[in-house]
């Protein structure tokens, strides 16, 4: 067949082809080699294709152009279309004969006895020896089309792989360039900033060899000018000793003109003295004195020691007479002289002044012992009628259930004066214009803010607070949040602060105090003071504190025609909102604060006042506690009241009272505890309990303990 007779232009092209020089191993990726790798090794045949070669009969060679010819034209569609694209693209026979260099490996081409030795030549390791000469092969058929389609397969692998290596190769430079990319870019950078440190070097050294040369220069300069200060200053120093000697010329007649000067004002000043010891002297006349009530021997050691000194004074000017001015030892005799003339003056003086004082306090200590005395008896006599009153009101059927006329009115006149008050500040309680309004409000922070802030920290901050309520009470201006603020800004600001400040100090006892009973004593020591200086304060404090508590009286409000429940609980001190009336026990505790503040301030007064005892004194708390116990007791509201009054002045009327006292405290425990007992509820006796055992332990003891918060001596160092 012609196809045989090219088997041997076959073998020939192949051998001469590169392609003759691959080993085409179908597993080199799974063995991990590299795609190349069969260009680095040269082909041989293997010893088992000698048995191929002997199977197969022998052929004379034909040319390769008759082997082109042959394949190209026979029927072997797959061979014919696998390579017929490549032949006519390329081209030429080198790559028609490097394609068809593998077939020799196809297994398509053995019998099965030759297809098992086919599979040893798969191996990689396989030693294929060289053809040296392509006329002592045998023939090699290549009419099998499986062959052929197999031969076309490994062809694409094969485009396939070396696409692949292609790529692999690209990427692989495109790296190395990448990588050479950034070495060269590296050490131009390197380049760079070693060209930069060398610039830094070549300045820092001219920098230095400027300052070196700056640095001499400046010596050279120094020393220069250290040569020429030294030449002023001797200069300098020849100029001083030319000047000095001609200060010391001029001092010198300087000295004499001012010793002359000088020796005549002494001479004045001597004269001057000698007129006034013996004026001072006409003053120790015992002529004069005698109107006085100085005894006789101080008068006469008086006038002797005046004598004594204008003599002295004249020896002194005797001196003088001759022409010669006094000497500065003189002038200091007469005035030592002069200093003991006006001293002896101020002793007569003094005498004088302690003997009209003393003459004075004796006639006032007189009249305080004459109003001491006029005082006991009138008190004695009051106690007396009020136990007598007392005991005989306890033995009727009942009580009364209302204050005393004289009581009442009293009430009363408090309530006018201060509706009275209210009234007279109308137009700057409700301004019209914004100013006003600016002006009240503050006014009203200026009263209200020091209130709020007594404390019982320390005397000097209690101290601090009343003077600024004074100060703003007398008319003068006050700080008050960063402004200065007066009551004299408006005609009726003085009225406004007065009642603004009064109702401020009963709602600290309404709340502070009812919360805090220790803070019943700072606040009241301050509206004592104030009470003191400013009675119309206390005045108006005493009316809202009746207003909003009336059993500080005491007075129980009876229930008028006309008058709705609501109203008449307002009227007993009861808050009434739209939510209703408080409970009971929210109208105790601020019932309990007020008299605890009412029991404080009638036992203290402010410690730098000019009165002694509370302007507002004890008396007024036996007056309150004897009419409470003459009228009907109410349950819950009498026991804690007169419970709280005691606890806060019990200890104050014990040392005033003694004696009295204990007897108003046994009349409460016999004969009026019992009615208490008697209107109290089982729900309430929380304070009648108290109240019990407050009178039992005190009546036990015969003393009743100070109460907390007592404000003392030492506090008012702090």
């Amino acid at each position: 067949m012609p196809v045989e007779n090219l088997r041997w232009e076959t073998l020939e092209a192949l051998k001469k082809s590169t392609k003759a020089k691959i080993r085409f191993d179908p597993f080199w990726s799974e063995k991990g080699e590299d795609i190349l790798a069969g260009y680095r090794e040269v082909l041989s045949l293997s010893p088992h294709s000698g048995v191929v070669l002997e199977r197969l009969g022998p052929s004379p060679p034909q040319t390769s152009r008759s082997f082109l010819g042959s394949s190209s034209g026979k029927s072997s569609p797959g061979l014919s279309e696998e390579n017929s694209a490549p032949a006519s693209s390329s081209g030429s026979i080198p790559d028609i004969n490097g394609r068809s260099n593998t077939l020799h490996s196809a297994p398509p081409f053995r019998t099965e006895s030759e297809q098992a030795l086919g599979v040893e030549l798969k191996d990689e390791d396989a030693d294929v020896s060289e053809v040296s000469s392509p006329v002592s092969l045998p023939a090699i058929s290549l009419l099998s089309p499986k062959a052929m389609e197999t031969a076309g397969r490994i062809l694409k692998f094969e485009e396939k792989q070396r696409e692949k290596a292609k790529l692999a190769l690209k990427l692989r430079q495109e790296m190395q360039e990448k990588l050479v990319a950034e070495v060269a870019s590296s050490e131009s950078e390197q380049l760079k900033r070693f060209e930069e440190f060398m610039e830094l070097k070549q300045r820092q050294e001219y920098q230095s060899m400027r300052d070196m040369m700056d640095r001499e220069t400046k010596e050279s300069i120094g020393r220069q000018e250290k040569l020429k200060e030294e030449q002023r200053h001797r200069m300098k120093i020849l100029n001083l000793r030319l000047r000095e000697a001609e200060q010391q010329r001029l001092k010198e007649a300087e000295l004499e003109r001012q010793r002359q000067v000088e020796g005549r004002e002494r001479l004045r000043n001597l004269n001057t003295i000698q007129e006034e010891i013996l004026q001072l002297n006409q003053l120790l006349d015992p002529s004069k004195l005698a109107k006085t009530e100085l005894p006789a021997a101080s008068l006469n050691s008086l006038s002797t020691r005046g004598n004594q000194l204008c003599s002295q004074v004249s020896e002194v000017v005797r001196k003088t007479a001759e022409g010669e001015f006094p000497s500065v030892e003189d002038m200091t005799v007469a005035e030592r002289a002069l200093h003991e003339m006006r001293a002896l003056i101020r002793l007569m003086q003094e005498e004088v002044a302690e003997a009209q004082e003393k003459k004075k306090k004796d006639q006032e200590d007189e009249k305080e012992n004459l109003r001491k005395k006029a005082e006991l008896q009138a008190q004695q006599e009051a106690q007396k009628k009020a136990e007598q009153s007392a005991k005989e009101k306890a033995q009727r059927k009942g009580l009364q259930n209302s204050a005393e006329d004289g009581t009442l009115k009293w009430f009363k006149e408090l309530q006018d004066s201060a509706a009275q008050c209210a009234k007279s500040f109308e137009q700057l309680n409700a301004p019209k214009d914004a100013q006003t309004k600016k002006l009240k409000l503050e006014l009203q922070k200026a009263a209200s803010i020091p209130v709020s802030q007594i404390s019982s920290n320390s005397g000097s901050q209690l101290r601090e607070i009343f003077d600024k309520i004074d100060t703003l009470l007398s008319g003068r201006a006050v700080m008050s949040g960063g402004k200065s603020i007066s009551t004299s800004q408006h005609p009726q600001g003085l009225n406004f602060v007065c009642y603004k400040l009064a109702e401020k100090f009963v709602k600290q006892g309404e709340e502070e105090v009812a919360s805090h009973h220790e803070a019943a004593f700072p606040i009241a020591v301050v509206a004592s003071g104030v009470w003191e200086l400013h009675p119309r304060v206390g005045d108006l404090l005493l009316a809202h504190l009746h207003k909003k508590c009336p059993y500080a009286v005491p007075h129980y409000p009876p229930m008028k025609e006309g008058t709705s429940v609501e109203e008449y609980q307002r009227i007993l001190g009861y808050r009434v909102d739209d939510s209703g009336v408080e409970g009971q026990d929210s109208f105790l505790k601020r019932m309990s604060g007020m008299i605890r503040l009412y029991a404080a301030i009638i036992q203290l007064s402010w410690p730098y006042g000019s009165k002694q005892g509370a302007p507002h004194g004890l008396n007024n708390g036996w007056r309150w506690l004897a009419q409470m116990l003459n009228m009907e007791p109410i349950a819950d509201i009498t026991a804690t009241l007169l419970f709280d009054f005691l606890e806060v002045c019990g200890y104050a009327l014990v040392k005033k009272y003694q004696y009295q006292f204990w007897k108003l405290i046994l009349l409460l425990k016999e004969e009026y505890f019992p009615r208490i007992e008697a209107v109290t509820s089982t729900g309430q006796m929380g304070s009648v309990i108290r109240l019990k055992q407050f009178l039992e332990t005190s009546l036990q003891s015969r003393q009743i303990s100070p109460p907390k918060g007592q404000l003392n001596s030492s506090f008012w160092r702090t």
